[in-house]
């Protein structure tokens, strides 16, 4: 199949491209001394994750238990779930501990923590927990001075479960543009991870692994001193928001929606492409950066930016191209295709099903696609 045969919208993933990215993130763990644990959400591909891991331990981190279900079936069977596990879900999670799988959930609660007690009693299971401690951003977790911390810790000890260790998200960072202050975010990330693990350790409680984890704190952190491992994900494929942090650049981006040209507005010097919300996503991040990429950066088919040129506005299934000077209808004719560049490549990719992989060195039209790889959908 060639390019030219997708139909539109459809995922393009860049393989050299996105090889560069994980070969750099291998480079940056071995550098730090941490083991990397690539988180899986924003691929939720099997294929990557075996590639982003290249000969070091095959483990991922999960944000479902649908994508631990289908890690697991793939053969990657060392995972952490880094979302704080619902009750109602304990007894999926122990079906996959039942079949060999080593599975951590977490928990930033004490009350949750009791329950997974209760039900590891009532299903038989021993669970291994990694505790989510508050570093700063105040999406969830225990600070790690508090009671809350402890209790959870004792709690799950006392009742026969493993307090794994601790995990952190340091997301803030993303709220950045200068490599000083998100090397500054993730210090403060790194040590009050280490502080809760060592206060844990401390009430006589075991506490193996020390996890942190983003991309930016990945790439700008100045040590990880008393962390295990860290779980990056986005930095396999790279984004907008990415690039205005300081990541990486646009040439950086390996994934990107080819879409079709569907009609012109040349009274408004406007177009339509048949990509709307749902296959660029709302995400309006790049807002908030000294360049505004709208809901995403538009290039010719080849990868070649249009000047300017942004998808400006996103029906369910319309997007709006414009810019400074007007869409460039002459080279962007009814029926031409173009590559748009997104935003927040975890929220674009999630409504599609398969990556188009093709090789990156002259893309174009006529270029054919390598392979199709799969994705894992759903909670």
């Amino acid at each position: 199949m060639l390019i030219k045969d997708l139909p539109t919208p459809h995922l393009l993933l860049d393989r050299r491209k996105m090889e560069r990215n994980l070969s750099r993130m291998r480079d940056r763990a071995a550098e730090l001394g941490v083991r990397l644990r690539p988180h899986g959400k924003t691929a939720k591909s099997a294929e990557v994750v075996r590639r982003a891991v290249g000969d070091g331990p095959l483990a991922v981190t999960v944000s479902t238990l649908r994508e631990a279900r289908y890690f697991a079936d793939e053969g990657i069977r060392d995972i952490v779930h880094a979302v704080c596990i619902a009750p109602n879900r304990l007894a999926e999670a122990a079906g996959l501990l039942r079949e060999g799988v080593d599975l951590a959930i977490t928990t930033d609660s004490p009350a949750v923590a009791a329950e997974i007690v209760r039900a590891g009693g009532e299903l038989g299971v021993r669970f291994a927990v990694m505790l989510e401690v508050d570093v700063g951003e105040h999406r969830g977790g225990a600070a790690p001075e508090s009671d809350e911390l402890l209790a959870a810790a004792r709690i799950l000890h006392d009742g026969a479960m493993e307090v794994r260790g601790v995990l952190a998200h340091a997301g803030h960072t993303y709220g950045c543009t200068e490599p000083e202050a998100v090397a500054d975010i993730a210090e403060a990330e790194r040590a009050g991870a280490v502080a809760a693990a060592g206060r844990i350790r401390a009430a006589g409680i075991p506490c193996r692994e020390v996890s942190v984890g983003s991309t930016p704190g990945a790439l700008f952190a100045r040590h990880l001193e008393g962390v295990t491992e860290f779980r990056p994900g986005v930095y396999m494929f790279m984004d907008l928001f990415q690039a205005g942090v300081g990541c990486c650049g646009l040439d950086d981006v390996a994934l990107t929606v080819l879409s079709t040209v569907i009609n012109h507005r040349p009274a408004q010097g406007t177009a339509h492409i048949d990509a709307g919300a749902l296959a660029l996503s709302k995400d309006r991040s790049t807002a908030t950066q000294p360049h505004d990429r709208g809901f995403g950066l538009v290039t010719d088919v080849h990868g070649l930016p249009h000047p300017g040129l942004t998808v400006e506005a996103v029906h369910q299934e319309h997007g709006r191209l414009a810019g400074p000077g007007g869409v460039p209808f002459t080279v962007m004719p009814i029926g031409s295709r173009v590559r748009v560049l997104p935003n927040h490549v975890c929220m674009t990719a999630a409504m599609y099903e398969r990556y188009a992989v093709v090789d990156g060195t002259e893309l174009g039209d006529d270029q054919p696609v390598e392979t199709f790889w799969d994705r894992v959908n759903g909670w």
